[in-house]
This record gives C-alpha cells, sequence and structure tokens, in this order.
C-alpha cells in the first residue's frame, strides 16, 4: 500500500474541525452553529499571526488610541499619558534607590552604621513606592474618565454614519456587510485604550529596568533577554492556542444556548411537551457539554506541556545567567549590590513579559475590530444622504411619477418599469396587484428612500411651474412631509406611549396629541385597561411588560403614523391582523384624513376597500398595468384588477353592494353585507 503523504496545513485544521464537532451539532445543525457575520473573517488572521507581527503594528494601534482620546479629552489624555511616564521613571528611580540600598548593607562596617547609612536610600525607596501609587490611582481616575468618552465618541460617529446611509446602498450586501461588521468595533475602542494603558506600564517599567541594568554593566541586559525570551515564546504559544481553542469553545457554548433558550421559550413549550422534543434538545445538551469538557483537558495538558518546556529552557537560561552573574561578583567585575539588583529587576521583567503577550495580543485584536467600525464610518459617509438640496413649494399638493424604473442592486430584472402616477392631497390613491409587483418599491420611491435612475419624481404645487425633482430636493424636507405605516414597522420593545410619539421623533412628546391619535387609531381603550397604561412596555419579559396580539400592534402602528400628521401618508397592508370590525373602522379613519386634505396611498390585498379609492393603479411585474377608478376598472372584462376583486368576492359567494356610510364614502363591504375582506 502506498504510504500517505504529508497532510496539508487545511487538511489538519479540518481534521481537527471534525474532532471537535459533537454527532448532536452534525445532527441538529449540519456542522458548527457560527454566524455569518464580517467579523468572523478575523478569527483566522488571528490564529496565524506570530508576537512579532503584533509588535510591529502596535505603533498603528496606540496612536490610533492617543488620536481618539486627544479628540475627545485632551485634558483626561494628557493625565493617562502623564501618569504612565511618570511610573517609568518612578520604577526606574526604584531600582536606583533598590541599589543605593543594598550598596549601603553590604558595604563594610557595623551593621547599625550601615542601615543608618542606607536610611536615606530607604526613604526615597518609599518616597519611590508612595509616588508610584499616586500616579497608578491618578492614572487610574483618568482612564475611567476617558474611557466612556472614548466609548460614546466612536459609537455616535458610527450609528449617525450608519443612519443616514441611502436605503439603496444597505440592499447591497458587500456595503450592508460593512455596515453590519462596524456595530462590533464601538466597545473596542474602550477596550483598546484600557488594554494601551496597561501595555504602556509594562512597556515603561520594562524599558526602565533595562536602562537601569545596562548603565549598571552592560552584561546584564544581555541577560535580561536571555531569562526574558523562553517565558516570552511559552507566553505567546500559549496565548495562540488559548485563542484557537476559545473559538472552538465559543462555537460550542453558541449552540449549547441556542438549545437551551428553546426550553424556556413560551412558544416552543407545547411541542416541547407533546412531541417530546424536550427530551432530544437536553440528550444533545448533555453530549455537546462532554465534548466541551474534553477540549477544555485537552487545552489544559497542551498548556501544561508549553509551559514545562518553557519552564525548563528559562531555567536553563537563568542557570546560566546567573552563573555569568557569579562569575562576574566572584570576580569583582560587579558589586555584589548591583548583583542583588539584577536579580530583582531579571525576575520582576520576566514576570511582566507574560502578561505584555497577552495584551498586546488582546489589544491587536480590538484594533482589527476598531479599523472595522472606521471603516463603516467612511464607507457610511461615501454613500450619505446628502444634507442640503432645493427647497420645497411651500404647499406641496401633488407628487407626480413620471416614467420611473427601478432595479434592486443584484437584482436580474427591474422592480419598477416606466411606471407612471399621480398622488393627490385630499385623495385616496389605492396601489392593488400580486405578490412582487412592485407596490412596496413605488412606496420606498414615493417617500424618497429610493432614488431610481431613470425617470422623475416631482413634488410639486397646484401650480406646476412650482415644482421640485426628488433628486435635487432637500431629503430632510421630503422626509417631513411623509409618514409611513409598513408591513413590517418596528414594534419597539418601549412603552406605549414611546411607541406612538416616535412617529414624530424630531419633535417633543405631546401626550394629548398621543391620546388622540390612539383615539383615532382605536387603540385608546386598550392601553388605558393596561396595568400601567402609557407606561406598560409593550414587549414581554420587562417589568411592567406586557404582551400584545398582532391585531393591536397594527392598531398602535396606526396611531404612530396618525400622531405624525403628515400631509403625504403611505400605508402598506395597514389592516392584515384586524378583526372586521376594527378592520372597517381603519379604513373609514384613513378616508376621513383623505377628507382633511392629507393625500393617502394605500397598499392593500383587501380590493374591497380599494372600491372607495379616488383612484387606483394596478401593478403588474413592475408596470401599471390599469388605472382608473373601481367603476371604470369593472368594466374590463379581462382585467386584471377586475378578475382579482371577483375572485375574492366569490370566496364569500355574494354581489350585493356596498353600503353608504355616514363619512360619505360607501362602507368597506364585509362578509355580512357584501364583497370580500
Amino acid at each position: 500500500m502506498t504510504p500517505a503523504g504529508p497532510r496539508t496545513g487545511a487538511e489538519q485544521s479540518a481534521q481537527q474541525t471534525d474532532r471537535t464537532i459533537s454527532n448532536a451539532e452534525q445532527e441538529l445543525y449540519g456542522g458548527r452553529l457560527r454566524y455569518d457575520q464580517s467579523f468572523v473573517r478575523h478569527e483566522g488572521p488571528l490564529t496565524r499571526l506570530s508576537f512579532r507581527h503584533m509588535a510591529a503594528a502596535l505603533p498603528r494601534m496606540v496612536a490610533l488610541v492617543l488620536r481618539t482620546g486627544w479628540q475627545t479629552d485632551r485634558r483626561a489624555m494628557v493625565g493617562v499619558v502623564a501618569a504612565q511616564l511618570g511610573q517609568g521613571v518612578s520604577a526606574a528611580w526604584a531600582l536606583v534607590a533598590v541599589n543605593s540600598v543594598l550598596t549601603d548593607l553590604f558595604a563594610q562596617g557595623p551593621t547599625a552604621d550601615k542601615l543608618r547609612d542606607a536610611l536615606p536610600a530607604l526613604i526615597a525607596l518609599a518616597a519611590t513606592a508612595v509616588i508610584s501609587a499616586l500616579l497608578m490611582a491618578w492614572s487610574t481616575a483618568m482612564s475611567g474618565r476617558l474611557e466612556p468618552q472614548v466609548e460614546r465618541a466612536v459609537s455616535a460617529r458610527y450609528y449617525t454614519a450608519v443612519t443616514r446611509v441611502e436605503l439603496e446602498a444597505t440592499e447591497r450586501p458587500e456595503v450592508q456587510r460593512v455596515l453590519e461588521a462596524g456595530r462590533f468595533g464601538t466597545d473596542s475602542a474602550r477596550g483598546m485604550l484600557r488594554l494601551s494603558v496597561g501595555v504602556g506600564n509594562v512597556l515603561i517599567a520594562m524599558v526602565a529596568a533595562a536602562v537601569v541594568l545596562a548603565s549598571l554593566h552592560w552584561m546584564l541586559l544581555p541577560m535580561l533577554l536571555v531569562i526574558a525570551l523562553p517565558k516570552g515564546w511559552g507566553a505567546v504559544r500559549s496565548a495562540r492556542r488559548e485563542y484557537v481553542s476559545k473559538r472552538h469553545w465559543i462555537d460550542h457554548r453558541r449552540a449549547i444556548a441556542s438549545l437551551l433558550g428553546f426550553l424556556t421559550r413560551p412558544h416552543a413549550q407545547a411541542e416541547i411537551r407533546v412531541h417530546a422534543a424536550g427530551t432530544k434538545l437536553l440528550s444533545s445538551y448533555e453530549e455537546m457539554s462532554r465534548q466541551t469538557e474534553a477540549e477544555q483537558r485537552r487545552l489544559a495538558r497542551a498548556q501544561a506541556s508549553t509551559d514545562l518546556v518553557a519552564s525548563a529552557f528559562a531555567g536553563v537560561a537563568s542557570l546560566g545567567c546567573y552563573g555569568v552573574l557569579w562569575w562576574l561578583l566572584a570576580d569583582g567585575s560587579l558589586p555584589l549590590a548591583v548583583g542583588g539588583t539584577a536579580v530583582l529587576a531579571i525576575r520582576a521583567s520576566t514576570a511582566r513579559l507574560t502578561s505584555l503577550v497577552q495584551q498586546v495580543n488582546r489589544l491587536y485584536e480590538e484594533l482589527l475590530f476598531l479599523t472595522d467600525t472606521e471603516d463603516a464610518i467612511a464607507l457610511a459617509s461615501e454613500n450619505a444622504i446628502p444634507t442640503t438640496g432645493t427647497p420645497l413649494p411651500e404647499r406641496v399638493h401633488q407628487i407626480l411619477v413620471d416614467n420611473v424604473s427601478y432595479t434592486y442592486p443584484g437584482a436580474s430584472s427591474p422592480a419598477l418599469r416606466n411606471v407612471s402616477l399621480r398622488v393627490r392631497r385630499g385623495e385616496v390613491t389605492a396601489l392593488v396587484g400580486a405578490n412582487g409587483s412592485g407596490k412596496t418599491t413605488l412606496t420606498k420611491v414615493l417617500s424618497g428612500l429610493l432614488l431610481p435612475p431613470e425617470g422623475n419624481i416631482w413634488w410639486q404645487d397646484t401650480d406646476s411651474a412650482h415644482r421640485v425633482e426628488l433628486r435635487h430636493a432637500g431629503r430632510t424636507d421630503i422626509f417631513a412631509m411623509v409618514g409611513l405605516l409598513a408591513q413590517d414597522f418596528p414594534r419597539w420593545e418601549m412603552t406605549a406611549a414611546a411607541n406612538v410619539a416616535i412617529g414624530a421623533g424630531d419633535r417633543p412628546r405631546d401626550m394629548a396629541r398621543v391620546t388622540s391619535a390612539a383615539q383615532s387609531a382605536g387603540v385608546l381603550k386598550l392601553i388605558e385597561s393596561l396595568p400601567h397604561g402609557w407606561d406598560s412596555i409593550v414587549h414581554k419579559g420587562y417589568e411592567r411588560g406586557v404582551q400584545l396580539s398582532g391585531g393591536q400592534w397594527q392598531k398602535l402602528g396606526s396611531a404612530r403614523s396618525l400622531y405624525r400628521d403628515a400631509p403625504f401618508l403611505l400605508v402598506d397592508e395597514p389592516t392584515s391582523a384586524l378583526d372586521p370590525h376594527a378592520e372597517i373602522a381603519a379604513f373609514e379613519s384613513l378616508w376621513s384624513l383623505a377628507e382633511e386634505g392629507h393625500a393617502v396611498v394605500l397598499v392593500t390585498h383587501r380590493l374591497a376597500a380599494t372600491a372607495n379609492a379616488d383612484h387606483i393603479y394596478v401593478l403588474d411585474e413592475g408596470r401599471v398595468a390599469e388605472e382608473g377608478t373601481h367603476e371604470q376598472l369593472m368594466t374590463r372584462t379581462d382585467g386584471i384588477y377586475r378578475c382579482m376583486f371577483t375572485a375574492q368576492a366569490a370566496q364569500y359567494g355574494t354581489k350585493q353592494p356596498a353600503v353608504p356610510s355616514q363619512t360619505g364614502h360607501p362602507a368597506t363591504p364585509n362578509p355580512v353585507n357584501g364583497g370580500p375582506q
């Protein structure tokens, strides 16, 4: 049999990965449970990076921290740097004082005289310790003051930038991944500052020790390096192994947390009991936990082996160095006091080296994440919504869409094709069509969220001469004119009052208007009946938390849109979760808004409601296939709208006409009085 050739690094890595995946993970997740996020790409470089490369990047890391700190709080930044430099000088002076004390103690003469002679040096050593403690306290105070400010400054820059990005840019996967990756670096700014202070403290202390030793005798510095190198090698190797193991451990813990999370989630309780899903989850948990325990045992054995080898080499190096030190002392080339000082300095520096390796390793990791944040901020700035533009007419009466086409990034076909329509204030304009016909995309174009590359969107007064094209308008002015109620509107984990008032987040809350909007949306009675009323948090799991149904949330979303009181209201399936009576009330509320002078754009599959619209546009594969009033569209025997309306009406087995309502518009037909729901 032909012997197998040497395995490549990739094959070895794959084999190791296979060994550390439990059967439960393979069965439930098909392998490792890993996030599909940009930060995952940093795991490979970190496991391969040498300490030499990290040390070479140290100046860039420190410069980034200093620059951020200087921009945030100059006084605190100066305090931190001054405290670190002061501690370095104190460490050097402490070694000098120790050497002076030992010199006096090892001198000839009575012990009492030697102690008396050493007293000034002892006092200096004590004073140095006090000064060092004060400087450390000052550094801690200044760092504590600076760290949250640095984190806030970086976070504010990042989140401000990403909230100004053009919506179209977020549709591009390569942009979205960069923006998302930046989120993980906002905490790294704080961590980098804290670690930089620690690294600076260790480096300054080691440099101070090296300078003092070199000044005492030129051979002491090489001795320090020879003893420290094996310890440094062991620290680097252990840090690498620990990091790789931590990556595996995180994968396991993530999978375990996913399993255990299902055991307490309310929506899973039925199947956990009836289908015995709990039995499967618990058995998988035990298997995966045993796998994690095995990984920890492997890591402990490997760490012990590395520590043994490093200690052995360090011991041999120490033996050789101390032999040289003994020879220098015996030869008279080195005073006994200097030898004692050298021993203390070497032992302290060797201990500091391990801390230095670990902190630089973590500092480099934080740098990668903070670099992601800086990249995200730069990319967001390149794709930001312009802050200036041509002012809109004093009173916008209508939006005119003229031959607009739009294709989403990466899509093979356009979502809108040569669409032309008109939206007037005082009217209800309905957009209907099959799923994927372009209705929601069209509302994003109307609201200014998407800028189509072809065609024009005019915001104009009654006089067509006073108009502004969307691309040239100030987008902030456009957004101020629009109210949105999307099909997947946000369900903020806040109080009921905040969920309504956030509809006008740039204005102070007006509880009278909040109450009025809730009344119009039919949700006021529900809110007032909650245990904490408007202060109830509409999310289960918090104190004062309550759970709302889908229909109740839809009413709360409608109240949010009404509270905004924008001239142009765009609503997408606003009644999909409402019962028949609530649905009728919701549609009547929309028609009332139109009578008050608002423009209402209604996207819905409930064609009984569109029968009352002032104008209907039927979209088909991104095109306006038909338009007109309900009566006009129903005259087309083979029309799309007529076929859709007839199909819905047939579900109820009735063709009764709609009954007029008190608002002046025909009421929305329902299964009782006729027409589809």
